[in-house]
């Protein structure tokens, strides 16, 4: 009966700090990664305080720093000099550089936006690049979407598939229909 017991206490001793690392805890400081309360590896529900620069896992909420990062799923504020997100982003991203390899379901504001997945919402920025679909609104100096569905306003516009309209004084349409190049206008329905 002690042996049971002991290696039940030992159990629930190796056990409960890893469902403790796998909970997403609710506040992140950081100075910079890995000086932060909680690892990289884990994930964030709440409020994150970045210093420096921040890393987690997954975060849900507000992430507020100079550089913040979060390796997969984003969901909520990021608002820094530079937001990076190496998976998908549903919220928005308020800084200099924003970036996001998944998809990207929001805004990006900022000087300049990227999105490598599929996206749909607004970019506004000086240069905003959407690498495949894009559906919504890009506004800035210069304009690129893989595939753009919605609007393009700027000075320099361009997509290799048009489904919308563009305005700017240089309108690139790769789809050529009903034209390649346009001045101040180019559409395609």
């Amino acid at each position: 009966m002690l042996k049971k017991a002991a290696l039940l206490v030992l159990l629930v001793m190796v056990l409960a700090p890893a469902s403790a690392r796998a909970e997403e805890k609710p506040f992140q400081l950081a100075v910079v990664n890995p000086l932060q309360l909680v690892p990289a590896d884990e994930s964030i529900k709440g409020v994150g305080l970045n210093l420096l620069y921040g890393s987690n896992e997954n975060f849900s909420g507000i992430d507020i720093g100079l550089i913040n990062h979060v390796k997969n799923r984003a969901v909520g504020l990021q608002w820094g000099a530079a937001n990076v997100t190496e998976g998908d982003l549903s919220g928005v991203q308020l800084g200099f550089v924003n970036w996001t390899t998944g998809f990207m379901h929001g805004v990006q504001l900022g000087g300049l936006n990227f999105s490598q997945g599929d996206s749909r919402g607004i970019e506004w920025g000086i240069m905003n690049y959407s690498k495949d679909y894009f559906g919504g609104f890009q506004g800035g100096f210069f304009n690129y979407a893989g595939e753009m569905h919605g609007l393009q306003f700027g000075v320099v516009n361009a997509t290799k598939n048009l489904d919308g309209l563009q305005i700017g004084l240089a309108n690139y349409n790769g789809n050529k229909k009903p034209m390649e190049f346009m001045v101040l206008v180019n559409w395609s329905f």
